[in-house]
C-alpha cells in the first residue's frame, strides 16, 4: 500500500524511533508505534513495528494481534516464532507447542527454525518437561561448531535447561560454549559462569571512596589529640 509522500515521512520518522528505542526503552518505543499504528495502520510494515514493541513491553495479546494482522497482509511465515512465544507470555504454552507442529515451521529460514526450537523448549519448561525441553534443544545447530547469529542464545538456553536439571559440570560447559560464541553480549553467560564458581565481584570505587573518608576520620582524631605531625 502506497501513502502520501507527507504521511509516508511521518510514518518513517515514527517507525525510526522505534527501532532506535526499542531495546533502551520499550515503552517509549510503544508510544511512537501507536502514532506509526494510528496514520498508517493498513502497511504490514507498521503492524509489524507495533507488535514487537508491544511484545517488548510484554503486551503479549495486542503483539499477538498485530503479529497477525501483518502475517495476513503479507503472506509470510517469519513471524511464526514469535506469535508461538506470545501464546507462551499468555501462558498457552499448549497452543505455543501445537505451533511447533504446524506446516509453517518448515517454510521458515534456519534462523526462524532455531527461534521455533527455541520457543518450543521453553514452552516444555513452561509445562514442567524439563527433560523434553533438553531432548528438544539437541539438534545439529547445537551440536555445530559454526558460530551464527543465534549460536549463543541456542547454547545459553540449553546450558540453562541443564543446570535447572542438575547437571551442573554439563551446563558450565555449555555457559563457555555460549560465551565463546557471544561476542556482542546478547547473553549473560558469563555472568552464569561467575555464578557457577562462585566468583563474587567487588565494586573498586566504592572500596576506594571508603578509605580516604576513614583516613580523613583518623587525622581529625589525631589533630584532637594534638599527636598529628607537620
Amino acid at each position: 500500500m502506497s501513502l502520501p509522500k507527507t504521511l509516508a515521512e511521518d510514518v518513517a520518522r515514527n517507525l525510526v524511533m522505534v527501532a532506535r528505542l526499542i531495546d533502551e526503552d520499550p515503552e517509549q518505543a510503544y508510544a511512537y508505534s501507536r502514532i506509526a499504528l494510528r496514520l498508517a495502520s493498513r502497511v504490514a510494515a507498521v503492524r509489524e513495528a507495533a507488535g514487537f514493541a508491544a511484545y517488548a513491553t510484554q503486551k503479549y495479546a495486542e503483539a499477538l494481534a498485530e503479529f497477525r494482522a501483518a502475517r495476513r497482509m503479507t503472506g509470510s511465515v517469519e513471524l511464526w516464532p514469535v506469535m508461538a512465544d506470545c501464546e507462551r507470555g499468555l501462558g498457552r504454552p499448549e497452543k505455543a507447542m501445537a505451533m511447533a507442529g504446524e506446516p509453517e515451521v518448515q517454510k521458515l529460514d534456519k534462523a526462524g527454525q532455531v527461534e521455533m526450537r527455541l520457543v518450543a523448549a521453553g514452552a516444555r519448561r513452561d509445562m514442567g518437561q524439563l527433560d523434553a525441553a533438553i531432548v528438544t534443544l539437541q539438534s545439529p545447530e547445537l551440536a555445530s561448531n559454526a558460530v551464527h547469529p543465534w549460536t549463543p542464545r541456542l547454547r545459553y538456553a540449553y546450558a540453562d535447561a541443564l543446570l535447572e536439571a542438575g547437571r551442573e559440570d554439563e551446563a558450565r560447559e555449555w555457559f563457555g560454549k555460549a560465551l565463546e560464541a557471544d561476542k556482542d553480549g546478547a547473553t549473560d553467560a558469563s555472568d552464569r559462569l561467575a555464578e557457577l564458581d562462585g566468583v563474587e565481584f567487588v565494586d573498586v570505587l566504592d572500596d576506594d571512596e571508603d578509605e580516604p573518608v576513614a583516613a580523613d576520620a583518623d587525622r581529625d582524631d589525631a589533630d584532637e589529640d594534638g599527636t598529628s605531625q607537620a
